[in-house]
């Protein structure tokens, strides 16, 4: 075994993305487990302590402190996230924030702010941010005009357009960086279409009601390079090890600019079909 072993705590258990977590870090890693979590329902968490070999269940959030080393806040309702962030963001431990950062811009731009006047390495994506097929996409160059798809639910319980908006919203950012300069919204029968000028580049994005496979397209100089972006079993791989990463170096994958723009992106979406 190595010298230390990094403790990761998880706040908020409703999540499937915390099954996958604990079933990687704590068989496949043997540098990082997670060792506690907090919030959920009693049954849920007795049922990871015994798949994962946790040490602790505790209740309030802040009872993780000194107890772990990095935290993941994996709520599904992004409303809770600023509440849980801030209080490892203040004792300067890293945090990754399961998608999406915040429901709001207020929340988004404050937990950013914790981590900035702390010196708290931080971090927030969508897992299809560094899935293989994505890094295809990106791999393509400078690109002309982005295009992607996926489901949203504006009626969902848990932050209506942010739970699954936040994925091709996120993708479509990725491929095209740098400030966003006009949005229009347009609400369909069967779907939201989003168009966006971001640095000169044309980005669509298809937000479909109901059960709908996320997709991605750039146009480059050079041609067009589209297809699906498929979830693996093991697709939430890449982004947590990208979180190891910082949690071990201290330097965020993503600038911390590129965390508030999804959510203004979202913002605006809500706004305009509110």
């Amino acid at each position: 075994m190595p010298d230390h072993v990094m403790r990761i705590g998880i706040v908020g258990t409703e999540n499937s993305h915390v099954d996958h977590i604990i079933d990687h870090l704590n068989t496949s890693r043997r540098d990082a487990r997670v060792v506690a979590v907090s919030g959920g329902r009693s049954e849920r968490n007795e049922s990871l302590r015994d798949k994962g070999s946790l040490e602790r269940i505790v209740d309030a959030p802040e009872e993780l402190l000194g107890l772990v080393d990095a935290v993941v806040v994996a709520d599904r309702h992004g409303d809770l996230h600023r509440a849980h962030a801030v209080p490892f963001l203040r004792e300067g431990l890293p945090v990754f924030v399961d998608k999406p950062l915040a429901c709001t811009v207020e929340d988004a731009e404050a937990i950013v702010a914790e981590a900035l006047a702390h010196d708290a390495p931080l971090t927030s994506f969508s897992a299809l941010r560094w899935i293989p097929d994505t890094e295809l996409l990106a791999a393509q160059g400078a690109p002309r005009r982005v295009t992607t798809a996926g489901p949203v639910d504006p009626a969902s319980p848990y932050g209506g357009i942010f739970f699954y908006g936040i994925h091709p919203v996120d993708v479509a950012l990725r491929l095209a960086p740098g400030p966003i300069t006009a949005v229009g919204v347009t609400r369909l029968t069967d779907s939201i279409v989003v168009q966006a000028e971001v640095r000169g580049v044309e980005v669509v994005i298809k937000l479909a009601f109901g059960d709908t496979p996320f997709h991605g397209s750039v146009v480059t100089s050079s041609g067009t390079t589209s297809h699906p972006l498929v979830l693996d079993e093991h697709y939430l791989v890449p982004g947590l090890e990208a979180f190891l990463d910082m949690a071990s170096t201290g330097e965020p994958p993503i600038d911390y600019s590129d965390l508030l723009r999804p959510v203004h992106l979202l913002h605006a979406v809500a706004k305009a079909i509110a």
